[in-house]
């Protein structure tokens, strides 16, 4: 039997994904009354600005007063689709004290001060649920928080942000260069006005954060995340990729040490094969590998960003979190009970690219390889091109710590006979 009284939700935010969500919640409601159990009703929709033109969202419903909004004693869900840390975090933790549970899509809000919101969630009785925050439609955070709970979960690969994924795509199958590439994401609208949060690599370090924390049972934030972007990656980088077989990627890649004593959360560029699943995702897309004990490996693909795609999991969501409420109970919560800690990026153990601009003259190769063993890392293979003086040497080597190789190109670029490092990248995906 169906519940009469209706659960009512407070929508913060009404742009891309906002307006999409008001949309679906208005047009679907039925559908949505039938799978929760209850009538879900829209009851305020919390605007910076009030005024605008926003079609199929009902005017009546608009305010710019999201503090009364969520302090309301008859709201039974909070949607949070605003961004950034303040005001949503205060807003956030209002709803949590007038009973409210909270669907959220603020990826930067979850990556620094997840635990606290879990904590605070918690001591309320109500949930947290933010399945929007990573991998925009792609069901990925309830599946680890869920679905593997049972399992282990080692490694976590994958593409979390479309933007940099479609500028690498369109160096690697045109041949643009890096500004290019971006100026054509600009013009599709794949890339903000300001695109420094995905180029840079603080969008996908955020989404990495909140896998790690999720995937390993501790806290991982934002902080422990080591980052680069994609702004120093050049044709000749993609070139030197194609050469080996591979295409280069900007990859979070979370792990769990060997020794289980640890975790690692990272965001960089790497060469992967064409062997490889992610190698062959394109444009804006997102993919995901998750690697489990006894599950083995899963991949999670589809769209990662975008009004409508990510507004179908903030949805799916709130059908969730409206059903516990019908039942009179909360979802799982934060589980952090490995206190494992985030290892230093120089710590971590990979594969590395490095691409010397060197004298064409006898006995350099010598004394570069020489220079990586005095480092102890070894090196899987060596190609040298040059005329007139000038030569280039690509040397790929096995597995060694970032430590070692940092140490061994300082050393590098001490010699006569290297003129320069072009690039170092690591490779990934075997």
């Amino acid at each position: 039997m169906m519940r009469t009284r209706p659960l009512k939700v407070a929508l913060l935010g009404c742009g891309v994904v906002g307006s999409e969500v008001a949309r679906i919640m208005t047009t679907d409601a039925a559908d949505l009354a039938a799978r929760v159990g209850a009538p879900v009703e829209l009851a305020g929709i919390a605007v910076r600005r009030a005024g605008r033109a926003r079609p199929g969202v009902p005017e009546h419903l608009i305010t710019t007063d999201a503090q009364a909004l969520v302090s309301r004693e008859d709201i039974d869900v909070v949607i949070e689709v605003v961004g950034g840390i303040e005001p949503s975090k205060q807003l956030i933790l209002t709803a949590f004290k007038h009973g409210a549970s909270v669907v959220s899509a603020n990826k930067a809000l979850l990556a620094k001060d997840g635990a606290e919101l879990h904590e605070a969630a918690a001591e309320a009785g109500v949930d947290l649920y933010y399945e929007a925050a990573v991998a925009g439609a792609i069901p990925l955070i309830r599946p680890l928080r869920e679905s593997l709970a049972g399992d282990k979960v080692n490694r976590v690969l994958g593409i979390v942000n479309g933007t940099t994924n479609f500028i690498l795509d369109k160096m690697d199958t045109t041949g643009a260069g890096y500004s290019e590439a971006l100026e054509e994401a600009t013009a599709l609208g794949y890339a903000e006005a300001d695109p420094t949060a995905d180029v840079e690599g603080f969008d996908a370090a955020a989404k990495a954060a909140i896998l790690a924390g999720i995937a390993f049972h501790t806290k991982v934030t934002a902080a422990d995340v080591y980052r680069e972007g994609l702004t120093e990656v050049t044709a000749a980088d993609i070139a030197s990729a194609k050469e080996m077989g591979c295409v280069v990627k900007l990859l979070a890649i979370c792990e769990r040490a060997a020794d289980g004593e640890s975790v690692t959360a990272r965001v960089h560029p790497a060469m992967i094969p064409l062997s490889h699943p992610l190698a062959s995702v394109r444009e804006a897309y997102n993919a995901v590998f998750v690697e489990a004990e006894a599950a083995g490996r899963l991949m999670f693909y589809g769209p990662g960003a975008g009004g409508a795609p990510t507004a179908s999991a903030v949805l799916g969501d709130l059908v969730a979190v409206c059903r516990n409420k019908v039942n009179g109970t909360t979802g799982p919560g934060a589980s952090d009970y490995t206190r494992l800690p985030a290892k230093p990026m120089d710590q971590v153990v990979t594969r590395y690219h490095v691409s010397l601009d060197v004298d064409d003259r006898a006995g350099v190769l010598a004394q570069v390889a020489s220079t990586f063993a005095e480092h102890g890392v070894s090196i899987d293979t060596v190609r040298q091109q040059g005329r007139d003086g000038d030569a280039s040497l690509v040397v790929v080597t096995h597995r060694a710590t970032d430590a070692a190789l940092s140490a061994t190109v300082d050393k590098l670029r001490a010699l006569d006979s290297v003129r320069g490092v072009a690039s170092i990248m690591r490779v990934e995906g075997e």
